[in-house]
């Protein structure tokens, strides 16, 4: 992504970065926060909520992670902001990323939780949610899914990024890889 295509997904200013990015040895401490989310969030929204999973490196039992919990939540309609946004602030979730070109994506943040979260809504059956999903499975079910995509995130990691979204996207390649030679869902 160009810094003007990151510029203007955020809601503010994007999560710069200007270094490394920091990966944390697994932490237990992960699943109990999406536990803790996840129950929060059913409760604030109840019925509209159509799917909600823990995924990224932070659902992976013995993956290396930056220590912030992804949240996938599919909704019936994440361009109406006005039915989940304030309900998810009064949780401490704020609104940081809007890409309504992008299957309606929506990135809510509690930063100040520990650990921090990123709860990534979709509209109900995206298959950007598929996509997801399958790689978090694929990355519990394969160790050597798991332990090359390791591999290549601390290869990244070292790396200088601007941007938190730039080492983001230059994962994709490797998760597209992984995802290639994985069999079909």
């Amino acid at each position: 992504m160009s810094e003007a295509e990151i510029r203007a997904a955020h809601v503010g200013e994007p999560t710069r970065l200007d270094g490394r990015v920091e990966l944390a040895e697994p932490d237990p401490a992960w699943a109990a926060a999406y536990a803790r989310t996840a129950d929060a969030v059913r409760r604030a929204l109840g019925a509209d909520v159509r799917l909600l999973e823990h995924v990224g490196s932070t659902s992976v039992p013995g993956l290396a992670a930056k220590p912030i919990v992804d949240i996938l939540l599919e909704l019936p309609e994440p361009g109406r902001e006005e039915t989940y946004v304030p309900a998810l602030a009064a949780l401490g979730l704020h609104l940081a990323i809007r890409e309504p070109d992008w299957y309606e994506h929506r990135v809510l943040r509690a930063a100040a939780a520990e650990p921090a979260v990123n709860l990534h809504v979709f509209a109900e059956g995206c298959p950007e949610s598929v996509r997801m999903l399958r790689f978090r499975d694929l990355l519990r079910s394969d160790a050597g899914a798991r332990r090359e995509y390791e591999r290549r995130k601390r290869e990244l990691a070292v790396r200088h990024w601007k941007y938190v979204q730039n080492y983001a996207d230059a994962k994709t390649a490797v998760i597209d890889e992984l995802l290639a030679k994985a069999p079909p869902a």
